[in-house]
């Protein structure tokens, strides 16, 4: 190898190595930058109220640790505890009954041949093309004649029913990838179509059900609009009204107390998101796979 062409493979090398730096040093500053928000959140609720917003620095001048004890006492006869049991109260039973009306939809259209498939199917899919905020008058009247008005059903009861549209699509993609030879084995060993679905092919979803799980715990826990319509009562509130109650309950806002309880309201969908990152990112990755 001459010096010429050594010098050529040392400059690439060179601009390599520098478009990699670069690179690198771009994507740390755009995810510090991203995260900002979240740390500044971090470190206000352990700042004195009145230096909260002085100025942008992430780190208190002086520690104030009794915010979180405050914050959680709240300022009325509920303490935050009582948000945060009901706004499991609210979402596991939503997720659950997600997971089960979705997965059985989803393996109806992707398995099975019947009348008005594909115009329903069309239906469904169209369904994501409405704004929540069209139904919500209709949705609110339908409710309230039932009775549902300041209690959790008008959450239960839709997912019992496989209400979004999102999560029906997302498995019949996952579905269409999954190849048939099991199900056609376990129907030939004797399994009906529901012993098929529970044995075989919820077990072979379970990176899609994860998915689903994530992205209804975080949508129904940081849902603020639906709570607020349909609960009235103080007693039921969520997370979201509980935060939103604890600004108005008082003349002088304890914003390092707020700042403390939404670090609190934020670590349930944090630990639940790395905990199952790795399901979450194959799920979300083989959906769009088609067999």
């Amino acid at each position: 190898m001459n010096a010429a062409t050594l010098h050529r493979k040392n400059v690439k090398m060179m601009r390599h190595g520098i478009a990699k730096v670069l690179l690198y040093t771009f994507l740390i500053a755009f995810g510090i930058f991203m995260v900002y928000p979240l740390l500044w959140v971090i470190g206000a609720s352990f700042k004195p109220n009145d230096e909260i917003f002085k100025s942008i620095n992430i780190f208190p001048s002086k520690v104030v640790l009794d915010s979180y004890v405050k914050g959680w006492q709240g300022t009325g006869q509920y303490t935050f505890g009582t948000f945060l049991i009901n706004s499991f109260k609210l979402v596991i039973p939503v997720i659950i009954f997600t997971i089960v009306s979705s997965t059985m939809v989803a393996y109806g259209f992707a398995r099975f041949n019947f009348p008005l498939k594909k115009p329903l199917f069309g239906i469904m899919i169209a369904t994501l093309m409405l704004p929540d905020s069209v139904t919500l008058i209709p949705r609110y009247i339908l409710f309230n004649r039932f009775g549902w008005v300041d209690s959790y059903l008008p959450f239960i009861v839709p997912a019992l029913f496989a209400s979004h549209s999102f999560f029906i699509f997302m498995m019949v993609q996952f579905l269409r990838g999954l190849p048939r030879e099991l199900e056609e084995s376990a129907t030939i060993d004797g399994c009906n179509s529901l012993q098929t679905l529970i044995k075989i092919v919820v077990p072979l979803c379970k990176p899609a059900i994860i998915s689903m799980s994530i992205f209804q715990f975080i949508w129904t826990w940081n849902d603020f609009l639906n709570p607020l319509i349909y609960i009235n009562s103080v007693d039921k509130y969520t997370v979201a009204l509980g935060l939103r109650m604890s600004i108005d309950g008082t003349s002088v806002i304890h914003w390092n107390q707020i700042m403390a309880m939404t670090v609190i309201a934020m670590l349930p969908s944090i630990i639940i998101f790395f905990l199952a990152q790795k399901y979450f990112v194959e799920g979300v990755a083989t959906t769009g796979l088609k067999g």
